[in-house]
């Protein structure tokens, strides 16, 4: 098999064009995908959005008629109908979101911050180093999932990056230019703090010496990338620099980038990640949770309307469960991006089956996707062969994609769709097989790790591997509060009052321990050991009890994946790695079991071995 063929679930990579799909629609999609103009059959109708699209039978075969990216958009969802045997969409589609953005977390040394696929597939050596081969079909992997904004660098911008819209410009221009007939804007991640390395003597977002430095550098980069999407921001959290430091708010700081950017149609992405990452273990009134909301409920209605402030889904930090955050409630007159992470930094690190679908539905369920303007994702792309680490992980990219046009499309139809596209050789019971596991797969997962909705029980040093103590102590404020009588932190309005920042329904269901869901019993709630949970066990027996069956099932995974005859080199990867999740599963078992059995000195009631 070549490597083009292994790299993605296209499906006009992995098998021929269907006999019965009609040559315009081929050459909409595929001259259009080498940067041709729109042929006279896929023109524009009057009325339709650049990315709007739409499939007309003809015969037997199909017209795709839309924008340009629309064009490519439908037919690539044609070519996905037609291979997975569902019925192609009718009538016009077009993305529920607009701006549809993956963050990537590459640093120009090449490395990649929370990266499990490997080194940066465009940075090596200070400066772009890439295959224009592979990030053409990056381009098409993209475009075949909708996707239409790229953030090119870390977050946490390190200096060598800031050249990017300075004298690393024409190669930015170059690289913008590979993409660009795929849809895909780029996007970069600026420092608040940069004016200060070109002289200025102060960042203050309202001194005229800064607005004036981020007028001229914005000329400049638009002048050099006309479609430029814009700039992302992390201020004032984990030591970046912000407005903080003079005194200004979040919305002051962000307007004074937006309006240097809205001349040229630009957008200022900025990140709700705001919190005190230097908390005293000892202090327990202050809750990390509550940072967010406290921060930017109050700033409503203050941002320009260029500005989207890019909120994370769970008021923690992509924890395997967590409830939605409560920032998306609290500000109907901002535009918000809902940001999720692909990068399985607290979720097996590509390493474990991790399908992310299952989550996303339960969140959208007390999420309404109306409540919020775009979407963004932490990429989990990297340099490996695959693109994604584990085969598997692929799977959330094309989910993320799925969601971004149609959030309510369900987890069932997303997997089962990438698995036969993925593995159209499989024989239809195996490939249901592989499909079910990996639905159940986030379960297995939570089932062995944190209980309950505990959070941060991973080691803080890579965050990989069971440390039930690990961020205990530390100063980032992701506390249990393990002791000889209870586990668990009282959010409610009688502890730290978290619970309150939701709406009336939300906040009484997390708040009652009749209603609030098993899995977040503890992320709510101060518990005895011997609290009696409502299926009559106690909750540490409860405990016992997943991790065991944890286990157990990523047993059965391994048993399940040993006898699907998937393709070489997938096999071997999927194999190795199922391997180490297995030993990862048991120390997880054994470790959080041990854990518990120490502070609630209970045995477990069916005589399981528990280690001292």
């Amino acid at each position: 098999m070549s490597e083009t063929q292994r790299l993605s679930w296209l499906p006009f990579l992995k098998q021929p064009v269907p006999a019965g799909l009609r040559e315009p629609v081929q050459v909409a999609a595929f001259e259009l995908a080498q940067g041709a103009s729109c042929p006279a059959r896929a023109e524009i109708g009057p009325g339709m959005e650049d990315e709007a699209w739409e499939l007309l039978p003809e015969g037997e075969g199909w017209i795709v008629r839309g924008g340009r990216r629309g064009v490519l958009y439908g037919a690539y969802a044609l070519l996905e109908a037609l291979h997975t045997g569902r019925k192609p969409w009718s009538g016009l589609q077009k993305p529920f979101y607009a701006d549809r953005m993956l963050n990537c977390w590459d640093n120009m040394d090449g490395s990649v911050e929370r990266g499990y696929a490997g080194r940066s597939l465009w940075f090596e050596n200070g400066g772009f180093a890439y295959d224009p081969k592979r990030i053409r079909q990056m381009g098409r992997l993209f475009a075949s999932c909708g996707l239409n904004v790229l953030c090119l660098n870390n977050v946490n911008v390190h200096w060598p990056a800031q050249r990017l819209i300075a004298d690393m410009l024409p190669k930015l221009a170059e690289f913008a230019a590979i993409l660009r007939p795929f849809g895909v804007r780029l996007m970069t991640s600026v420092d608040f703090s940069q004016p200060m390395r070109d002289g200025v003597p102060t960042a203050d977002p309202l001194d005229s010496r800064v607005q004036d430095w981020w007028n001229v550098c914005a000329d400049r980069v638009w002048a050099a990338i006309p479609d430029f999407f814009g700039f992302l921001v992390k201020a004032d959290s984990e030591h970046r620099p912000g407005p903080f430091t003079y005194g200004r708010t979040h919305a002051e700081g962000a307007n004074m980038l937006a309006r240097a950017v809205a001349p040229h149609g630009g957008k200022l992405v900025w990140r709700a990640f705001v919190y005190n990452c230097q908390q005293d273990w000892r202090d327990t009134k202050t809750d990390r949770p509550c940072a967010a909301y406290e921060t930017y409920a109050p700033l409503d209605g203050q941002f320009d309307g260029n500005v989207i402030l890019q909120v994370k889904n769970g008021p923690f930090d992509f924890q395997v469960r967590e409830p939605v955050s409560p920032t998306f409630f609290a500000m109907p007159r901002t535009d918000l991006a809902l940001e999720l992470q692909l990068a399985q930094e607290y979720t097996g690190q590509q390493i474990d089956i991790y399908a992310m679908p299952p989550m996303w539905d339960e969140l959208l369920q007390d999420l309404p996707p109306q409540t919020v303007k775009a979407v963004a994702a932490v990429s989990n792309l990297g340099r490996d062969a695959n693109f994604f680490g584990h085969p598997f992980a692929a799977l959330n990219l094309f989910a993320f994609g799925e969601y971004a046009w149609y959030p309510c499309v369900r987890r069932e139809q997303i997997v089962r769709d990438w698995v036969r596209l993925t593995y159209p050789d499989l024989p239809d019971g195996d490939r249901a097989a592989l499909a079910a596991l990996l639905l159940d797969s986030r379960h297995v997962y939570e089932l062995y790790t944190a209980p309950l909705g505990l959070c941060w029980m991973v080691s803080p040093n890579n965050h990989y591997g069971p440390s039930p103590d690990g961020y205990e102590y530390q100063a980032w404020g992701t506390y249990h509060r393990a002791d000889r009588s209870a586990i668990g932190i009282d959010r409610t309005g009688g502890g730290t009052g978290y619970a309150a920042q939701y709406p009336d329904a939300l906040r009484a269901r997390y708040e009652s321990l009749d209603t609030c869901p098993d899995e977040l019993l503890l992320f709510f709630h101060r518990l005895p050991y011997d609290y009696v949970m409502r299926d009559g066990r106690t909750l540490v027996q409860r405990v016992y009890d997943d991790h065991f069956e944890g286990l157990a099932r990523t047993e059965a995974m391994a048993e399940t994946l040993e006898a699907l005859p998937l393709p070489s080199p997938d096999r071997e990867e999927v194999l190795e790695r199922i391997g180490r999740q297995r030993t990862d599963a048991r120390e997880w078992c054994d470790i959080i079991n041990s854990f518990f059995r120490r502070f609630s000195g209970a045995e477990d009631a069916h005589g399981r071995r528990i280690y001292p």
